[in-house]
């Protein structure tokens, strides 16, 4: 078992605990969307670059995570510097569409969300 899988004892196999528990991680929305926006392959320091608050730790971490579920492919090259790249499977290309359904939404409802967060604080 992964580290960060979520299993509920009387719902073990149950696809919603376990599928939003890795795409609701902070990283994996912005490592996938990155990796969407790039004209082919990158490597690591090329998604660090366009994710720089992420720290290095965390972007292995959720690279090997994403590898692991089948939402990316790791292809290491034997030279000297060894050369690493990552990019999308088609398993993660069928999750984009929702993915950028999520980002059009959050868009177009943020100012209300944090007006909303505001108000709240207020109370």
């Amino acid at each position: 078992m992964l580290k960060n899988q979520v299993t509920d004892p009387l719902f073990p196999e149950c696809p919603i605990r376990n599928v939003l528990a890795r795409v609701g991680e902070k990283w994996t929305l912005l490592i996938l969307l990155t990796l969407d926006g790039a004209e082919g392959p990158l490597r690591y320091s090329d998604i660090q670059k366009q994710i720089p608050d992420i720290s290095q730790k965390m972007l292995s971490v959720t690279l090997r995570e994403l590898e692991a579920d089948g939402l990316l492919v790791r292809t290491a090259y034997a030279e000297v510097p060894p050369r690493v790249e990552y990019s999308l499977t088609e398993r993660s290309r069928s999750l984009l569409p929702h993915i950028h359904r999520l980002v059009d939404w959050a868009m177009e409802h943020l100012s209300d969300i944090l007006n909303d967060r505001q108000a709240a604080r207020q109370r």
